[in-house]
Order: C-alpha cells, then sequence, then structure tokens
C-alpha cells in the first residue's frame, strides 16, 4: 500500500493501523504521531518512517507496512568503497540499497527511487555534497529525506558545519557498518 511513498495521507495510516481516520486525527493533533499540515487546507501529512516509530512504539504490528523496506542512496564515486558498503548493508539489513556515482545521477535517483535516507560520501572530490544537501533542503517536497554524512574522522567543528548546512546526521567511521545502520535508524527514528 505505502510502496514508493515516503509520506501518507491520515486515511492512508488508518488503513494501515486498522482504525478510523478519525482515530488518527487525533494521535495528530495531541502530538502522537507527528508530521504536518498541507499549507491552507486542514489536511495532514504523515511521513512513513514517523509511522513506523508510532507503531512500534505503540507495539502495534508494522505487518501493513512490510513493503516499505526502507530505501537509502549511497552517493559516491569510489566503487571498491560502495561494493563492500552496500554488500555490507545489505547483509545485515533489509534496506534496498541503491547508487550514485556523480550530482547529475544523485537528482535522477532522488525523484525515482524516492529514498527515505540518502548517505553522501565526503570522501569523493567528484560529489558536491554542500550542492546535493543545499538542493534537496531547497525542495520542499523533499523534506522528509534524512541526509548522512559519510567520512573518517570528522573534527567537531567539521560536524558543526555539516549540521548547520543541513544534515542530519553523520557517521565519522566509513567501516563500522554498525555505526552506519544505527545513525539510519535514528534518523528515520526506526528505534524500539
Amino acid at each position: 500500500m505505502t510502496k514508493g511513498k515516503n509520506v501518507l495521507t491520515t486515511g492512508d495510516v488508518a488503513k494501515i493501523c486498522n482504525v478510523a481516520p478519525r482515530t488518527v486525527s487525533k494521535w495528530f493533533d495531541s502530538g502522537q504521531l507527528k508530521g504536518y499540515r498541507i499549507p491552507g487546507s486542514k489536511d495532514r501529512r504523515i511521513p512513513v518512517n514517523e509511522l513506523m516509530r508510532f507503531m512500534k512504539a505503540n507495539h502495534m504490528p508494522i505487518d501493513a507496512l512490510a513493503g516499505t523496506a526502507i530505501r537509502v542512496l549511497l552517493i559516491d564515486g569510489d566503487t571498491q568503497r560502495v561494493e563492500q558498503l552496500v554488500e555490507q548493508l545489505r547483509t545485515k539489513t533489509d534496506y534496498d540499497v541503491q547508487v550514485a556515482e556523480s550530482n547529475f545521477q544523485t537528482g535522477t535517483f532522488i525523484h525515482k527511487f524516492e529514498p527515505h535516507v540518502v548517505l553522501i560520501s565526503l570522501m569523493d572530490e567528484n560529489i558536491d555534497a554542500t550542492d546535493i544537501c543545499r538542493n534537496i533542503r531547497d525542495d520542499e517536497q523533499l523534506q522528509v529525506i534524512k541526509l548522512i554524512a559519510v567520512a573518517n574522522r570528522l573534527s567537531d567543528s567539521e560536524i558543526t558545519a555539516l549540521l548547520q548546512k543541513g544534515f542530519d546526521s553523520y557517521v565519522s567511521d566509513t567501516d563500522d557498518v554498525d555505526e552506519i545502520v544505527r545513525t539510519i535508524e535514528q534518523a528515520t527514528s526506526i528505534v524500539c
């Protein structure tokens, strides 16, 4: 039902949770279920990752969301580094992982793949991470995408600068797949 969607209507959420749409509106209005209102309308929208967090926190079965594996877009032009990380992510998780090797490919993948999370390598000189971050943050329809910077040995000032530019998080050890998975899960609020 939610395949390919990052944001759901209250009707979508009601069907998934097997409740009345009014119940979803109450959850939303009370602040239990986070989301946003469409400007100039009473319509509400709930990001899929927020619904997953809410369902887990309330011990609701997430079977209806089974088709919504976290979609991760990895942006890095280093083929060897990418192949190793993609293999490890696919082995350790059920993430749907795609790779973009350039800024141009990133734009195409963002709109076709509709990732929940974008991992952007800061180690590839051919990737303009700041430009990618700015373009995603400037597009209102892409606001729900979580951006994670990937680099080795970041200083405190570099981390602060990344967060100020619009990144949601960072990974400071590219060889630690467990750290990468934890960071993805924290960014998407899918934590038990």
